[in-house]
């Protein structure tokens, strides 16, 4: 049978391989840090369920240590509340609120943080735990600070982190207003996305010091951005290379939509072909483009509905080539849209590192290239 501490080390093994474990402090505690304590159950997706179900896996469940070990993200919430103990073992649908990310990205981005033995960490974003009793063993309990919105879930993780042996500063509250009690430090990392940076990290963390956050918005495209405190209140820095994405901080979540319903609008032919904002680079310059409208569709029918003007745009092919777009409102969405795409595809429509982002205290802009060309400005 194998053992939890043989499953880490196949997991250290695999992780060093493929290139994303290069430092041997992460090797040693990715190594030592037993993260079936703070999965001891999750959700499983009932593989071809729609809507999308899920089902409670636990401690005593077949293969459930090999499963804590792959490098996978493991739900652990649905629904701001649900937990698999709190289900009868029947299927149950939700929307996942909390979750243990993937220990490659989780250790990847303790990597792309560039800290320093005896720097110190605010981490927004508890979550199980696991993060932080990494983070915790690398650094020392004494210079990591860790906040969890969710008091529930934040219970569950300082649990979990007091059982593997670490104890760091723990604090439960609004990760997006930060810990100043703790300040100044020397990184942050936020293991949630938010539509912008919030302007108390951008005071608590140093000048000279890095901001590790993934950016994103109603669209739901990602991106995860490495930023350097300039001043107090200001930063710059650059997109990372691969695919990043993190359940969204709760204040800066979409509001709810009850029902979109299709109205008439302005017709005329697509300057673009709708697919394009398909692809990951591409949904992320749409998203830039129209920061508080949601996308839904596929392929040549797209559709953007404005969560803040009602505003309306959708794609349909036409029979002989080319895409009609329908808009309505008082935003001309796909206008926008296709501006964007277009100075994207100018610049040779890069990944998202040929990306950048300034933030002063005239505002948030992210930038193709360079900060003199194109851009957008977030929606602070």
């Amino acid at each position: 049978m194998t053992t939890s501490a043989e499953f880490r080390s196949t997991l250290v093994d695999q992780l060093t391989a493929n290139g994303t474990l290069t430092d041997p402090g992460w090797q040693k505690a990715a190594a030592t840090v037993p993260r079936e304590l703070f999965v001891c159950e999750f959700f499983r997706v009932v593989p071809g369920s729609n809507p999308t179900s899920y089902e409670a896996v636990y401690r005593d469940s077949p293969g459930w240590l090999e499963v804590v070990y792959a490098d996978q993200t493991l739900i652990t919430q649905l629904d701001s509340s649900t937990r698999p103990s709190d289900t009868d073992g029947a299927p149950v649908t939700g929307s996942p609120s909390s979750s243990s990310t993937l220990p490659g990205l989780v250790l990847g981005m303790w990597h792309q943080l560039e800290v320093e033995a005896g720097q110190r960490v605010l981490e927004i974003g508890t979550g199980t735990g696991y993060s932080t009793a990494l983070g915790a063993h690398r650094l020392g309990d004494e210079n990591l600070v860790s906040i969890e919105v969710d008091p529930a879930v934040a219970e569950r993780a300082a649990t979990a982190i007091k059982a593997a042996g670490y104890a760091p500063t723990l604090v439960v509250g609004d990760g997006l207003a930060g810990h100043p009690d703790g300040a100044p430090y020397d990184r942050l990392m936020a293991t949630c996305s938010v539509r912008y940076v919030p302007q108390p990290w951008l005071y608590q963390v140093r000048p000279g010091g890095k901001i590790l956050v993934t950016l994103t918005g109603w669209s739901f495209a990602f991106g995860l951005a490495l930023l350097t405190v300039t001043e107090p209140g200001a930063a710059t820095g650059r997109f990372l290379p691969g695919y990043t994405s993190f359940m969204v901080a709760r204040p800066h979540d979409r509001p709810p939509r009850q029902s979109l319903a299709l109205l008439p609008g302005d017709e005329r032919q697509s300057r673009i072909d709708p697919a394009l904002i398909e692809d990951w680079t591409g949904g992320w310059v749409a998203q830039l483009a129209a920061p508080s409208a949601e996308r839904l569709g596929a392929g040549g029918q797209q559709v953007l509905s404005d969560v803040a003007t009602g505003s309306q745009a959708r794609t349909m092919p036409n029979p002989d080539g080319g895409w009609t777009v329908t808009q309505r409102g008082p935003l001309r969405l796909w206008d926008r849209v296709e501006d964007a795409v277009q100075a994207w595809q100018a610049a040779g429509s890069p990944h998202q590192e040929g990306f950048g982002v300034t933030i002063t205290d005239q505002g948030q802009r992210v930038w193709i290239g360079s900060e003199d060309g194109p851009g957008w400005n977030l929606p602070v």
